[in-house]
Protein backbone atom coordinates (compact mmCIF):
# COMPACT_ATOMS: atom_id res chain seq x y z
CA UNK A 1 0.00 0.00 0.00
CA UNK A 2 1.16 3.49 -0.83
CA UNK A 3 -0.19 6.30 1.35
CA UNK A 4 -1.37 9.21 -0.77
CA UNK A 5 -3.27 12.41 -0.11
CA UNK A 6 -6.43 10.97 -1.69
CA UNK A 7 -6.26 7.93 0.58
CA UNK A 8 -6.03 9.77 3.89
CA UNK A 9 -8.41 12.69 3.24
CA UNK A 10 -12.01 12.44 4.57
CA UNK A 11 -14.58 11.42 1.95
CA UNK A 12 -17.10 14.22 2.45
CA UNK A 13 -18.86 13.26 -0.80
CA UNK A 14 -20.45 10.28 0.99
CA UNK A 15 -21.75 12.36 3.89
CA UNK A 16 -25.18 12.87 2.33
CA UNK A 17 -25.91 9.15 2.71
CA UNK A 18 -26.07 9.42 6.51
CA UNK A 19 -26.62 13.09 7.33
CA UNK A 20 -29.76 14.61 8.80
CA UNK A 21 -32.56 15.03 6.24
CA UNK A 22 -31.05 12.08 4.34
CA UNK A 23 -34.38 11.47 2.59
CA UNK A 24 -34.20 14.86 0.89
CA UNK A 25 -30.49 14.66 0.03
CA UNK A 26 -30.68 11.17 -1.48
CA UNK A 27 -33.74 12.01 -3.56
CA UNK A 28 -32.08 15.15 -4.92
CA UNK A 29 -28.94 13.18 -5.84
CA UNK A 30 -31.06 10.50 -7.50
CA UNK A 31 -32.77 13.19 -9.60
CA UNK A 32 -29.37 14.49 -10.71
CA UNK A 33 -28.15 10.96 -11.51
CA UNK A 34 -31.22 10.05 -13.59
CA UNK A 35 -30.80 13.26 -15.59
CA UNK A 36 -27.06 12.57 -15.88
CA UNK A 37 -27.83 9.27 -17.62
CA UNK A 38 -30.09 11.19 -20.02
CA UNK A 39 -27.12 13.49 -20.80
CA UNK A 40 -28.75 16.40 -18.98
CA UNK A 41 -25.74 17.40 -16.91
CA UNK A 42 -26.81 20.86 -15.72
CA UNK A 43 -29.97 21.62 -13.76
CA UNK A 44 -31.48 24.70 -12.17
CA UNK A 45 -32.94 24.90 -8.68
CA UNK A 46 -36.43 25.24 -10.14
CA UNK A 47 -35.99 21.99 -12.11
CA UNK A 48 -34.97 20.08 -8.99
CA UNK A 49 -37.85 21.52 -6.96
CA UNK A 50 -40.39 20.70 -9.68
CA UNK A 51 -39.33 17.05 -9.77
CA UNK A 52 -39.25 16.76 -5.96
CA UNK A 53 -42.84 17.94 -5.39
CA UNK A 54 -44.16 15.52 -8.00
CA UNK A 55 -44.00 12.78 -5.36
CA UNK A 56 -46.67 12.96 -2.60
CA UNK A 57 -43.91 12.33 -0.02
CA UNK A 58 -42.61 15.88 -0.64
CA UNK A 59 -46.02 17.58 -0.92
CA UNK A 60 -45.01 20.14 1.75
CA UNK A 61 -41.51 20.67 0.40
CA UNK A 62 -40.65 24.38 0.01
CA UNK A 63 -38.34 26.25 -2.33
CA UNK A 64 -36.31 27.55 0.63
CA UNK A 65 -35.64 23.98 1.75
CA UNK A 66 -34.53 23.08 -1.76
CA UNK A 67 -32.10 26.00 -1.75
CA UNK A 68 -30.66 24.90 1.61
CA UNK A 69 -30.29 21.30 0.45
CA UNK A 70 -28.51 22.29 -2.75
CA UNK A 71 -26.16 24.53 -0.76
CA UNK A 72 -25.32 21.67 1.65
CA UNK A 73 -24.65 19.26 -1.22
CA UNK A 74 -22.42 21.86 -2.83
CA UNK A 75 -20.42 22.25 0.40
CA UNK A 76 -19.94 18.46 0.56
CA UNK A 77 -18.64 18.55 -3.06
CA UNK A 78 -21.50 16.44 -4.36
CA UNK A 79 -22.60 19.22 -6.72
CA UNK A 80 -20.60 21.63 -8.81
CA UNK A 81 -22.12 25.09 -9.34
CA UNK A 82 -21.67 27.79 -11.95
CA UNK A 83 -23.44 31.12 -12.09
CA UNK A 84 -25.66 31.55 -15.11
CA UNK A 85 -25.11 35.04 -16.55
CA UNK A 86 -26.57 34.48 -19.99
CA UNK A 87 -30.03 35.93 -19.25
CA UNK A 88 -29.09 38.61 -16.72
CA UNK A 89 -30.75 41.93 -17.65
CA UNK A 90 -30.20 43.90 -14.43
CA UNK A 91 -27.76 44.29 -11.55
CA UNK A 92 -30.35 42.87 -9.13
CA UNK A 93 -30.61 39.64 -11.10
CA UNK A 94 -26.81 39.35 -11.09
CA UNK A 95 -26.73 39.78 -7.31
CA UNK A 96 -29.30 37.01 -6.84
CA UNK A 97 -26.78 34.57 -8.36
CA UNK A 98 -28.87 32.15 -10.36
CA UNK A 99 -26.82 28.94 -10.35
CA UNK A 100 -26.72 25.82 -12.45
CA UNK A 101 -25.81 22.55 -10.69
CA UNK A 102 -23.94 19.47 -11.93
CA UNK A 103 -22.96 16.19 -10.23
CA UNK A 104 -19.29 15.71 -9.37
CA UNK A 105 -17.39 12.62 -10.55
CA UNK A 106 -17.31 11.18 -7.03
CA UNK A 107 -21.07 11.59 -6.69
CA UNK A 108 -21.71 9.77 -9.95
CA UNK A 109 -19.68 6.76 -8.79
CA UNK A 110 -21.31 6.84 -5.34
CA UNK A 111 -24.80 6.78 -6.87
CA UNK A 112 -23.78 3.90 -9.14
CA UNK A 113 -22.60 2.00 -6.08
CA UNK A 114 -25.82 2.77 -4.21
CA UNK A 115 -27.89 1.54 -7.13
CA UNK A 116 -25.89 -1.70 -7.23
CA UNK A 117 -26.44 -2.17 -3.51
CA UNK A 118 -30.18 -1.55 -3.88
CA UNK A 119 -30.41 -4.18 -6.63
CA UNK A 120 -27.95 -6.60 -5.02
CA UNK A 121 -30.56 -9.17 -3.97
CA UNK A 122 -32.49 -8.75 -7.24
CA UNK A 123 -29.61 -9.21 -9.66
CA UNK A 124 -27.54 -11.76 -7.74
CA UNK A 125 -24.31 -13.39 -8.87
CA UNK A 126 -23.66 -16.27 -11.26
CA UNK A 127 -21.03 -18.61 -12.61
CA UNK A 128 -20.54 -18.04 -16.32
CA UNK A 129 -18.33 -20.53 -18.23
CA UNK A 130 -18.48 -18.20 -21.24
CA UNK A 131 -16.31 -15.69 -19.37
CA UNK A 132 -13.55 -18.31 -19.15
CA UNK A 133 -13.84 -18.89 -22.90
CA UNK A 134 -13.61 -15.16 -23.60
CA UNK A 135 -10.60 -14.75 -21.29
CA UNK A 136 -8.84 -17.69 -22.97
CA UNK A 137 -9.49 -16.29 -26.44
CA UNK A 138 -8.34 -12.83 -25.37
CA UNK A 139 -5.11 -14.14 -23.85
CA UNK A 140 -4.37 -16.16 -26.98
CA UNK A 141 -4.32 -12.82 -28.86
CA UNK A 142 -1.66 -11.43 -26.51
CA UNK A 143 1.19 -11.95 -28.98
CA UNK A 144 -0.84 -10.46 -31.84
CA UNK A 145 -1.32 -7.23 -29.87
CA UNK A 146 2.41 -6.49 -30.20
CA UNK A 147 1.85 -5.45 -33.82
CA UNK A 148 -1.59 -3.83 -33.43
CA UNK A 149 -2.40 -0.15 -33.10
CA UNK A 150 -2.48 1.34 -29.58
CA UNK A 151 -6.24 2.02 -29.71
CA UNK A 152 -6.91 -1.62 -30.65
CA UNK A 153 -4.63 -2.84 -27.87
CA UNK A 154 -6.32 -0.50 -25.38
CA UNK A 155 -9.80 -1.80 -26.24
CA UNK A 156 -8.62 -5.42 -26.08
CA UNK A 157 -6.95 -4.83 -22.70
CA UNK A 158 -10.07 -3.22 -21.20
CA UNK A 159 -12.29 -6.06 -22.44
CA UNK A 160 -9.92 -8.63 -20.93
CA UNK A 161 -9.82 -6.88 -17.55
CA UNK A 162 -13.58 -6.34 -17.47
CA UNK A 163 -14.20 -10.03 -18.14
CA UNK A 164 -11.68 -11.04 -15.47
CA UNK A 165 -13.14 -8.66 -12.87
CA UNK A 166 -16.63 -9.88 -13.65
CA UNK A 167 -15.54 -13.54 -13.36
CA UNK A 168 -13.71 -12.94 -10.09
CA UNK A 169 -16.50 -10.97 -8.43
CA UNK A 170 -19.30 -13.22 -9.67
CA UNK A 171 -17.75 -16.46 -8.44
CA UNK A 172 -16.94 -14.96 -5.03
CA UNK A 173 -20.48 -13.65 -4.58
CA UNK A 174 -22.08 -16.87 -5.85
CA UNK A 175 -19.98 -19.17 -3.65
CA UNK A 176 -20.61 -16.87 -0.68
CA UNK A 177 -24.38 -17.16 -1.23
CA UNK A 178 -24.20 -20.97 -1.40
CA UNK A 179 -22.14 -21.08 1.81
CA UNK A 180 -24.43 -18.72 3.72
CA UNK A 181 -26.57 -19.73 6.68
CA UNK A 182 -29.73 -19.05 4.66
CA UNK A 183 -28.63 -21.46 1.91
CA UNK A 184 -27.70 -24.07 4.52
CA UNK A 185 -31.17 -23.86 6.05
CA UNK A 186 -32.82 -24.04 2.63
CA UNK A 187 -30.87 -27.20 1.74
CA UNK A 188 -32.51 -28.93 4.70
CA UNK A 189 -36.06 -28.29 3.47
CA UNK A 190 -38.12 -30.52 1.19
CA UNK A 191 -38.59 -27.71 -1.32
CA UNK A 192 -34.86 -27.94 -2.06
CA UNK A 193 -35.39 -31.30 -3.83
CA UNK A 194 -37.31 -29.51 -6.60
CA UNK A 195 -34.35 -27.56 -8.03
CA UNK A 196 -31.48 -29.66 -6.61
CA UNK A 197 -30.75 -31.37 -9.93
CA UNK A 198 -30.80 -28.08 -11.82
CA UNK A 199 -28.34 -26.50 -9.38
CA UNK A 200 -25.96 -29.47 -9.50
CA UNK A 201 -26.07 -29.50 -13.31
CA UNK A 202 -25.30 -25.76 -13.36
CA UNK A 203 -22.29 -26.19 -11.06
CA UNK A 204 -20.98 -29.19 -13.00
CA UNK A 205 -21.22 -27.30 -16.29
CA UNK A 206 -19.12 -24.53 -14.77
CA UNK A 207 -16.55 -27.06 -13.49
CA UNK A 208 -16.37 -28.56 -16.98
CA UNK A 209 -15.68 -25.11 -18.45
CA UNK A 210 -13.10 -24.51 -15.73
CA UNK A 211 -11.26 -27.74 -16.52
CA UNK A 212 -11.45 -27.10 -20.24
CA UNK A 213 -9.91 -23.62 -20.15
CA UNK A 214 -7.70 -23.25 -17.06
CA UNK A 215 -5.03 -25.67 -18.25
CA UNK A 216 -4.75 -23.98 -21.64
CA UNK A 217 -4.61 -20.50 -20.07
CA UNK A 218 -1.97 -21.58 -17.52
CA UNK A 219 0.26 -23.09 -20.20
CA UNK A 220 -0.04 -20.00 -22.37
CA UNK A 221 0.78 -17.59 -19.53
CA UNK A 222 3.85 -19.64 -18.60
CA UNK A 223 5.15 -19.45 -22.17
CA UNK A 224 4.41 -15.74 -22.67
CA UNK A 225 7.53 -13.77 -23.60
CA UNK A 226 8.22 -10.97 -21.03
CA UNK A 227 9.32 -8.63 -23.82
CA UNK A 228 5.94 -9.09 -25.54
CA UNK A 229 4.20 -8.35 -22.25
CA UNK A 230 6.13 -5.12 -21.73
CA UNK A 231 5.50 -3.99 -25.32
CA UNK A 232 1.74 -4.57 -25.07
CA UNK A 233 1.44 -2.90 -21.66
CA UNK A 234 3.51 0.02 -22.96
CA UNK A 235 1.02 0.54 -25.79
CA UNK A 236 -1.88 0.45 -23.32
CA UNK A 237 -0.26 3.10 -21.13
CA UNK A 238 0.75 5.26 -24.10
CA UNK A 239 -2.79 5.32 -25.50
CA UNK A 240 -4.30 6.06 -22.07
CA UNK A 241 -1.96 9.05 -21.65
CA UNK A 242 -2.87 10.28 -25.13
CA UNK A 243 -6.55 10.53 -24.17
CA UNK A 244 -7.24 14.21 -23.31
CA UNK A 245 -8.70 14.50 -19.81
CA UNK A 246 -9.46 17.63 -17.83
CA UNK A 247 -8.19 18.17 -14.25
CA UNK A 248 -6.54 14.73 -14.10
CA UNK A 249 -2.87 14.24 -13.31
CA UNK A 250 -1.44 11.10 -14.93
CA UNK A 251 1.94 9.51 -14.39
CA UNK A 252 3.30 7.02 -16.90
CA UNK A 253 5.08 5.10 -14.13
CA UNK A 254 1.92 4.77 -12.04
CA UNK A 255 -0.17 3.70 -15.04
CA UNK A 256 2.43 1.09 -16.03
CA UNK A 257 2.57 -0.23 -12.48
CA UNK A 258 -1.22 -0.48 -12.44
CA UNK A 259 -1.24 -2.41 -15.73
CA UNK A 260 1.45 -4.80 -14.48
CA UNK A 261 -0.53 -5.36 -11.28
CA UNK A 262 -3.65 -6.26 -13.26
CA UNK A 263 -1.70 -8.72 -15.39
CA UNK A 264 -0.15 -10.27 -12.27
CA UNK A 265 -3.62 -10.73 -10.78
CA UNK A 266 -4.73 -12.60 -13.89
CA UNK A 267 -1.57 -14.74 -13.81
CA UNK A 268 -1.96 -15.57 -10.09
CA UNK A 269 -5.57 -16.60 -10.73
CA UNK A 270 -4.64 -19.20 -13.34
CA UNK A 271 -0.97 -20.12 -12.68
CA UNK A 272 0.33 -22.12 -9.69
CA UNK A 273 3.77 -21.05 -8.54
CA UNK A 274 5.95 -21.79 -5.53
CA UNK A 275 3.87 -24.77 -4.45
CA UNK A 276 0.86 -22.53 -3.73
CA UNK A 277 -2.54 -23.38 -5.18
CA UNK A 278 -3.94 -20.93 -7.70
CA UNK A 279 -7.35 -19.31 -7.36
CA UNK A 280 -8.82 -21.50 -10.08
CA UNK A 281 -7.90 -24.61 -8.09
CA UNK A 282 -9.50 -23.16 -4.96
CA UNK A 283 -12.66 -22.41 -6.94
CA UNK A 284 -12.65 -25.98 -8.31
CA UNK A 285 -12.40 -27.46 -4.79
CA UNK A 286 -15.04 -25.10 -3.37
CA UNK A 287 -17.49 -25.93 -6.16
CA UNK A 288 -16.97 -29.68 -5.75
CA UNK A 289 -17.46 -29.33 -2.01
CA UNK A 290 -20.77 -27.54 -2.58
CA UNK A 291 -21.91 -30.28 -4.99
CA UNK A 292 -21.06 -32.95 -2.40
CA UNK A 293 -22.94 -31.05 0.29
CA UNK A 294 -25.98 -30.58 -1.95
CA UNK A 295 -25.99 -34.28 -2.85
CA UNK A 296 -25.66 -35.29 0.81
CA UNK A 297 -28.52 -33.09 1.93
CA UNK A 298 -30.70 -34.26 -0.95
CA UNK A 299 -29.99 -37.91 -0.11
CA UNK A 300 -30.86 -37.30 3.53
CA UNK A 301 -34.11 -35.58 2.58
CA UNK A 302 -35.06 -38.35 0.15
CA UNK A 303 -34.29 -41.04 2.70
CA UNK A 304 -36.18 -39.21 5.40
CA UNK A 305 -39.25 -38.78 3.20
CA UNK A 306 -39.14 -42.41 2.04
CA UNK A 307 -38.69 -43.77 5.54
CA UNK A 308 -41.47 -41.61 6.92
CA UNK A 309 -43.91 -42.68 4.21
CA UNK A 310 -43.04 -46.38 4.46
CA UNK A 311 -43.23 -46.46 8.25
CA UNK A 312 -46.54 -44.67 8.24
CA UNK A 313 -48.05 -47.28 5.93
CA UNK A 314 -46.46 -50.12 7.89
CA UNK A 315 -47.81 -48.87 11.20
CA UNK A 316 -51.28 -48.47 9.76
CA UNK A 317 -51.23 -51.99 8.31
CA UNK A 318 -49.98 -53.55 11.58
CA UNK A 319 -52.62 -51.68 13.57
CA UNK A 320 -55.36 -53.02 11.28
CA UNK A 321 -54.06 -56.59 11.77
CA UNK A 322 -54.08 -56.28 15.55
CA UNK A 323 -57.60 -54.84 15.48
CA UNK A 324 -58.81 -58.04 13.79
CA UNK A 325 -57.47 -60.32 16.59
CA UNK A 326 -60.23 -62.15 18.51
CA UNK A 327 -58.54 -62.32 21.95
CA UNK A 328 -55.31 -61.56 23.79
CA UNK A 329 -53.70 -64.92 22.97
CA UNK A 330 -54.13 -64.33 19.27
CA UNK A 331 -52.68 -60.82 19.70
CA UNK A 332 -49.66 -62.39 21.48
CA UNK A 333 -49.10 -64.76 18.58
CA UNK A 334 -49.45 -61.91 16.11
CA UNK A 335 -46.95 -59.85 18.13
CA UNK A 336 -44.48 -62.73 18.02
CA UNK A 337 -44.89 -62.88 14.25
CA UNK A 338 -44.54 -59.12 13.69
CA UNK A 339 -41.91 -58.20 16.24
CA UNK A 340 -40.30 -61.45 17.31
CA UNK A 341 -39.33 -63.40 14.20
CA UNK A 342 -38.80 -60.82 11.47
CA UNK A 343 -36.67 -58.34 13.39
CA UNK A 344 -35.82 -59.70 16.84
CA UNK A 345 -34.25 -57.26 19.28
CA UNK A 346 -31.91 -59.18 21.58
CA UNK A 347 -31.01 -57.89 25.03
CA UNK A 348 -28.50 -59.92 26.98
CA UNK A 349 -28.71 -59.80 30.76
CA UNK A 350 -28.11 -61.79 33.94
CA UNK A 351 -31.54 -61.51 35.52
CA UNK A 352 -32.70 -64.13 37.99
CA UNK A 353 -35.86 -66.08 37.16
CA UNK A 354 -38.38 -66.83 39.86
CA UNK A 355 -38.88 -70.34 38.55
CA UNK A 356 -37.14 -72.73 36.18
CA UNK A 357 -40.36 -74.51 35.19
CA UNK A 358 -40.68 -75.12 31.48
CA UNK A 359 -44.43 -74.77 31.71
CA UNK A 360 -44.34 -71.09 32.70
CA UNK A 361 -44.81 -68.72 29.77
CA UNK A 362 -43.02 -65.48 29.08
CA UNK A 363 -46.08 -63.39 29.84
CA UNK A 364 -46.46 -65.05 33.28
CA UNK A 365 -43.00 -63.91 34.49
CA UNK A 366 -42.22 -60.35 35.63
CA UNK A 367 -40.60 -58.11 33.00
CA UNK A 368 -36.92 -57.22 33.20
CA UNK A 369 -35.89 -53.58 32.95
CA UNK A 370 -32.78 -52.43 31.05
CA UNK A 371 -31.46 -48.87 31.25
CA UNK A 372 -30.25 -47.80 27.78
CA UNK A 373 -27.85 -44.89 27.35
CA UNK A 374 -27.37 -42.94 24.12
CA UNK A 375 -24.11 -43.58 22.25
CA UNK A 376 -23.18 -39.95 21.74
CA UNK A 377 -20.16 -38.03 22.94
CA UNK A 378 -21.96 -35.18 24.65
CA UNK A 379 -24.29 -37.41 26.68
CA UNK A 380 -24.26 -36.68 30.39
CA UNK A 381 -26.25 -38.51 33.01
CA UNK A 382 -28.85 -36.40 34.72
CA UNK A 383 -27.82 -35.51 38.24
CA UNK A 384 -30.34 -35.61 41.04
CA UNK A 385 -30.59 -32.31 42.79
CA UNK A 386 -30.93 -32.52 46.53
CA UNK A 387 -30.86 -30.13 49.45
CA UNK A 388 -27.74 -29.64 51.55
CA UNK A 389 -27.65 -32.30 54.29
CA UNK A 390 -26.97 -31.45 57.90
CA UNK A 391 -23.73 -33.28 58.74
CA UNK A 392 -23.04 -31.77 62.14
CA UNK A 393 -23.72 -35.04 63.96
CA UNK A 394 -21.41 -36.97 61.60
CA UNK A 395 -18.67 -34.39 62.08
CA UNK A 396 -19.05 -34.58 65.86
CA UNK A 397 -18.80 -38.38 65.82
CA UNK A 398 -15.73 -38.25 63.57
CA UNK A 399 -14.09 -35.66 65.81
CA UNK A 400 -14.73 -37.80 68.90
CA UNK A 401 -13.23 -40.85 67.15
CA UNK A 402 -10.08 -38.94 66.17
CA UNK A 403 -9.64 -37.61 69.70
CA UNK A 404 -9.92 -41.12 71.13
CA UNK A 405 -7.30 -42.37 68.64
CA UNK A 406 -4.95 -39.53 69.58
CA UNK A 407 -5.43 -40.23 73.28
CA UNK A 408 -4.72 -43.91 72.72
CA UNK A 409 -1.55 -43.07 70.74
CA UNK A 410 -0.35 -40.77 73.52
CA UNK A 411 -0.87 -43.50 76.09
CA UNK A 412 1.03 -46.01 73.92
CA UNK A 413 3.97 -43.61 73.51
CA UNK A 414 3.95 -42.71 77.21
CA UNK A 415 4.43 -46.39 78.13
CA UNK A 416 7.61 -46.45 76.04
CA UNK A 417 9.17 -43.54 77.95
CA UNK A 418 11.69 -44.51 80.68
CA UNK A 419 13.44 -41.90 82.85
CA UNK A 420 12.33 -39.07 80.52
CA UNK A 421 13.69 -40.69 77.38
CA UNK A 422 12.76 -43.18 74.67
CA UNK A 423 15.61 -45.54 73.73
CA UNK A 424 15.06 -47.15 70.31
CA UNK A 425 17.33 -50.09 71.26
CA UNK A 426 15.13 -50.88 74.31
CA UNK A 427 11.76 -50.67 72.57
CA UNK A 428 9.37 -53.62 72.75
CA UNK A 429 7.28 -54.67 69.75
CA UNK A 430 5.47 -51.47 68.70
CA UNK A 431 2.38 -50.93 66.57
CA UNK A 432 2.67 -49.33 63.10
CA UNK A 433 0.82 -46.21 64.29
CA UNK A 434 3.31 -45.72 67.19
CA UNK A 435 6.20 -46.33 64.77
CA UNK A 436 4.92 -43.52 62.51
CA UNK A 437 4.79 -41.09 65.44
CA UNK A 438 8.35 -41.90 66.59
CA UNK A 439 9.80 -41.68 63.09
CA UNK A 440 8.06 -38.33 62.55
CA UNK A 441 9.69 -37.01 65.75
CA UNK A 442 13.09 -38.21 64.46
CA UNK A 443 12.52 -36.47 61.14
CA UNK A 444 11.53 -33.18 62.84
CA UNK A 445 14.60 -33.27 65.10
CA UNK A 446 17.03 -34.13 62.28
CA UNK A 447 15.82 -31.10 60.30
CA UNK A 448 16.87 -28.79 63.15
CA UNK A 449 20.47 -27.63 63.55
CA UNK A 450 20.39 -28.38 67.30
CA UNK A 451 18.45 -31.65 66.82
CA UNK A 452 15.52 -30.40 68.88
CA UNK A 453 11.78 -30.36 68.13
CA UNK A 454 8.39 -30.48 69.81
CA UNK A 455 5.70 -33.14 69.90
CA UNK A 456 2.08 -32.58 68.91
CA UNK A 457 1.33 -31.80 72.58
CA UNK A 458 4.14 -29.20 72.71
CA UNK A 459 6.75 -31.18 74.71
CA UNK A 460 10.34 -30.22 73.87
CA UNK A 461 12.72 -33.05 73.11
CA UNK A 462 16.31 -33.47 71.94
CA UNK A 463 17.81 -36.24 69.83
CA UNK A 464 20.73 -38.04 71.54
CA UNK A 465 23.34 -39.01 68.90
CA UNK A 466 26.12 -40.26 71.22
CA UNK A 467 25.72 -43.88 70.12
CA UNK A 468 24.55 -43.16 66.58
CA UNK A 469 27.44 -45.20 65.14
CA UNK A 470 25.89 -48.34 66.68
CA UNK A 471 22.95 -50.22 65.14
CA UNK A 472 19.75 -51.41 66.75
CA UNK A 473 16.68 -53.34 65.58
CA UNK A 474 13.12 -52.05 65.99
CA UNK A 475 10.49 -54.80 65.96
CA UNK A 476 6.93 -54.30 64.65
CA UNK A 477 4.04 -56.72 63.91
CA UNK A 478 4.49 -56.17 60.16
CA UNK A 479 8.29 -56.59 60.19
CA UNK A 480 11.60 -55.37 61.65
CA UNK A 481 14.04 -52.70 60.53
CA UNK A 482 17.56 -51.67 61.46
CA UNK A 483 18.49 -48.11 62.40
CA UNK A 484 21.17 -46.12 64.28
CA UNK A 485 21.05 -46.33 68.07
CA UNK A 486 19.26 -43.08 68.94
CA UNK A 487 17.48 -41.76 72.02
CA UNK A 488 14.71 -39.15 72.33
CA UNK A 489 15.29 -37.13 75.49
CA UNK A 490 12.38 -35.01 76.68
CA UNK A 491 12.88 -31.63 78.38
CA UNK A 492 10.46 -29.60 80.37
CA UNK A 493 6.83 -29.42 79.16
CA UNK A 494 5.57 -26.43 77.30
Amino acid sequence: MQVTEKLIRPLTEAKYLNADNVDRYRCIMRIFYENYEKLRYWMYQEDVYAQMIQDPYFAEYRMEQCQQDLTALTEWKNLITIQDTRKVSSLEEFRNKKFRYQMSEYSVEIERLVLRLENLLIEGASLEPTLLERIRLALERFSQMESEKPETVYTWWNDLNNDFIRLNQNYQDYIRDLNSVKAEEMMRTREFLVFKDKLVEYLRSFIAGLQRNVGVIEEYLRMLDPSVLETVLGKVVAYEISIPRMDVERSEALLLEKARGRYQSIRDWFVSEGGAENEAGKLFDATNDIIRRITRYAAQLSEKNAMGANRKEEYRHVAEIFMKCQDLQEAHRMSAMVFGLERPFHLRGEGERETDSMNVGVYEEPADEFLLKPRIRNYREKTNRSAIRDTREEKAREKERLLLEMQKDQEEVARLEQDGAIDFAALPVIEPRVREILLKWLSDALEDNEYTARTEEGRLFTLDLERADERCVVRCPDGCFSMPHLRIVFGEEA
